[in-house]
């Protein structure tokens, strides 16, 4: 019986793939699989595979064949971060910028799964004994006009990857804050000051245990880096982040 379910249900698929077959998840082109892109695309997806900066994840010149904890970017040396290393899985332009602001604001959820599956393996060094994975939050306000928090469905895919306890409501917006867009770095941190806290009744949950702060972008790094304080100032363990694409500098 569950054998004749299982053919049934390929079967089923097969039939919709022939007649809704998959398309890139960024222009739409027929391709291979779900949550695939078209050559195009792929190539316009600048994903971090090299060097990168062991602290957030910006690549850097190099192969990467030297110890990955021991390189910083010239950001991270000048600014001091809470969080110990981040990763992130590639850059916000080209393809990549397009397929964060498609999760971010055009409620593309179906492609949120393939992201955060590439979350997932470009965080896989992060990943230590008894973590928590915790998204970055929204403010009610904002969550209530989005319907959905990005960071929380990536946080989620990460979570189920490596087998390790989501805390989606670990961290709350107590306070709304204007966007962070356009903003030079030094009024991002000042924007976001003492508006990040740790729920109280989970801070019990945490109590020494490390941390993988989940978010879909990292520009100036003030949100993580607001977020990091609080859970560490909560009791948690060491805080890592992972993101899905970080901004950098032009070459």
């Amino acid at each position: 019986m569950g054998l004749h379910i299982r053919s049934l249900r390929s079967l089923m698929k097969g039939a919709l793939r022939i007649v809704y077959p998959p398309q890139c998840m960024g222009c739409g082109e027929t391709v291979g699989q779900t949550g695939a892109l078209c050559p195009a695309c792929w190539r316009e997806t600048d994903f971090i595979a090299g060097a990168a900066c062991a602290c957030c994840g910006t690549p850097l010149p190099g192969d990467g064949s030297f110890a990955e904890d021991v390189i910083h970017c010239d950001e991270c040396l000048a600014t001091p971060r809470p969080w110990l290393r981040g990763r992130a899985a590639m850059t916000y332009r080209g393809a990549g910028r397009k397929l964060v602001l498609m999760l971010k604001h055009g409620d593309r959820l179906d492609i949120a799964g393939a992201l955060g599956d590439w979350l997932a393996d470009a965080a896989t060094p992060l990943i230590m004994p008894r973590m928590v994975v915790a998204p970055v939050p929204l403010h009610l306000r904002r969550l209530f006009h989005r319907r959905y928090n990005q960071a929380e469905l990536l946080a989620g895919r990460v979570a189920r990857q490596h087998g390790l306890d989501l805390m989606p409501g670990l961290l709350q917006r107590h306070r709304h804050t204007p966007p962070q867009d356009h903003r030079g770095a030094v009024e991002r941190f000042a924007n976001l000051q003492g508006s990040i806290r740790v729920r109280p009744a989970l801070v019990p949950l945490i109590a020494g245990r490390p941390v993988l702060l989940v978010d879909d972008v990292m520009a100036s790094g003030a949100t993580l880096g607001t977020c990091a304080q609080a859970l560490l100032d909560a009791g948690s363990g060491p805080v890592r982040v992972a993101v899905l694409a970080r901004a950098v500098k032009d070459p």
